[in-house]
């Protein structure tokens, strides 16, 4: 009678090698790591007081947005500003100011993270007294005219005042929605006949 040890040994001899060259192939293709400070989070230009300006389809200003301070950071495309103020503008209508202590902008502008005291505001109009809104933080959609947080909302039109837990800004509609917890007190903003 045969004994099959061996035959199995050289094939499982052959097995191993294809393993370990199938290994090697594979541990020599990994990619060199950079050194050009890509992967690092360091701020790859700094700018003092600037401003940029959007404009619209139509060649109008969309939206402004002034700062202090700025630092880009090109390992995600990603800025820091501080004390930040984004006007947003609309034909006709009062313009809508938010503020905040910092911002993180993301996406190439098109998402704005305003954290630290953030107040929105817009002037009287159309017998409407001045708003006030004040949260901790808002997530800006600039382009698209909205802003949202899920945080504690405050807001003031002359005496009449609204609160509650989370917030949706439609300024293209001047609409605030409050999700939750709302409680308040509103006025006319028209006199009665």
């Amino acid at each position: 009678m045969k004994r099959w040890s061996g035959q199995i040994f050289p094939l499982v001899l052959l097995t191993a090698l294809a393993a370990l060259s199938f290994w090697l192939e594979r541990a020599a293709d990994l990619p060199e790591s950079r050194h050009d400070g890509k992967l690092r989070h360091d701020p790859d230009s700094i700018v003092e007081n600037f401003t940029v300006r959007r404009m619209n389809a139509q060649g109008q200003l969309q939206y402004r947005l002034n700062s202090p301070y700025m630092e880009h950071y090109a390992d995600d495309d990603s800025s820091l500003i501080r004390q930040p103020q984004l006007v947003h503008y609309r034909p006709g209508l009062p313009d809508m100011s938010l503020t905040g202590q910092q911002a993180l902008v993301t996406e190439r502008g098109k998402k704005v993270y305003l954290t630290g005291n953030v107040v929105a505001s817009r002037a009287a109009w159309n017998e409407r007294p001045p708003l006030l809104a004040r949260m901790p933080d808002l997530t800006v959609l600039p382009d698209d005219g909205t802003a949202f947080t899920q945080s504690p909302v405050e807001i003031n039109e002359g005496p009449s005042w609204l609160r509650g837990i989370g917030m949706h800004l439609d300024n293209n509609t001047s609409t605030f929605i409050l999700q939750s917890r709302v409680t308040g007190l509103m006025y006319p903003t028209r006199p009665q006949p």
